[in-house]
């Protein structure tokens, strides 16, 4: 069980890390194998960044500006592996480009994650209490039973009601005149 929300991320990471292994040690002509670890790594990463993009990321952009901005950016890198995901959903072991988008893959992964790891996470230990981030457990795990099972990068990444969306600079625009 895990003892608080960062615990419980750092073991989905150390999840997927394992996999990532596991795929790089398999050899070339193991295509099921290969497919049957990137099977796994899907259900891992969508389920990860679900929980991330639902509870511990909206969370954390409440403590402060520095942490709302690193949370804009970690979305953008979740962006771009779901959208690898998706693609790789798709793809079958056999074909041309599947190994290098599962290496790909992998090297972004393991840039969040240590980006995650090293600044993010502890940066949220000092503006958040203790308490806080042990209450999260129970919503993070209610969140992983819940997970869409196939990734979908243009579905929201944030909770219903919650916007990222940036206001228009120097006004309105008129649509119709292209006047502010």
């Amino acid at each position: 069980m895990p003892t608080d929300a960062i615990a419980l991320l750092k073991a989905d990471h150390r999840a997927v890390e394992q996999l990532f292994k596991q795929f790089e040690k398999v050899g070339e002509r193991a295509l099921k194998t290969r497919q049957l670890l990137v099977d796994k790594m899907l259900h891992e990463l969508v389920t990860h960044t679900y929980i991330e993009e639902q509870v511990f990321y909206p969370f954390i952009r409440t403590l402060n500006k520095k942490l709302n901005d690193d949370t804009l950016e970690a979305l953008e890198e979740h962006h771009a592996a779901k959208a690898t995901l998706a693609e790789l959903q798709l793809m079958d072991s056999t074909e041309e480009r599947f190994t290098p988008k599962v290496t790909v893959l992998i090297e972004s992964v393991r840039h969040h994650v240590k980006e995650e790891e090293e600044e993010l996470f502890p940066e949220v230990r000092q503006a958040a209490s203790r308490r806080d981030l042990v209450d999260l457990v129970p919503a993070l795990e209610a969140a992983k039973a819940s997970a869409p099972s196939r990734a979908m990068p243009n579905a929201p990444d944030t909770p219903r009601g919650e916007t990222s969306a940036p206001r228009p600079r120097g006004g309105v625009i008129d649509n119709l005149t292209g006047v502010r």
